[in-house]
């Protein structure tokens, strides 16, 4: 079983789309599902979905540790050719995840009680990702 979620971002933050996976893979039965973003200024997290204090903590402390090119920090950068958040967001991308696997019972996703599924957006700008599912029994 594959198929392809589509997730529309406002600007950095993490997305939640637990909901849509766990709709998909309700008749699946036993098995891992694999996602993978096919983007590489994005990332995927299992990560609490209960206090948005969490989210929000984590996005500052994201930009924080990797800020945007026009920050005197950054000035080393060279890839600035789609704005001052391109770059930082590579880095981040390639600091998280871009794929996970979690194991699928009786059609549900095996998460935890206070687990979600996110998109981590870097950029700035709107965007409509594209998360790639693969459930194999």
């Amino acid at each position: 079983m594959q198929t392809t979620f589509t997730i529309a971002t406002r600007g950095p933050g993490l997305y939640e789309f637990t909901d849509e996976v766990c709709a998909w893979c309700r008749d699946a039965g036993d098995g891992v599902l694999t996602l993978f973003v096919r983007h590489t200024s994005c990332s995927l997290l299992v990560q609490e979905n209960a206090d948005p204090d969490v989210r929000r903590d984590l996005a500052a402390f994201f930009h924080r540790l990797v800020p945007p090119a026009d920050d005197p920090s950054m000035a080393y950068l060279t890839h600035r050719m789609e704005g001052p958040d391109d770059m930082p967001a590579h880095i981040k991308a390639a600091m998280m995840p871009v794929s996970l696997s979690i194991p699928v019972r009786d059609g549900r996703p095996r998460l935890g009680t206070w687990q979600g599924i996110y998109l981590f957006e870097h950029r700035a700008a709107p965007h409509r990702r594209q998360v790639a599912a693969h459930l194999s029994r």
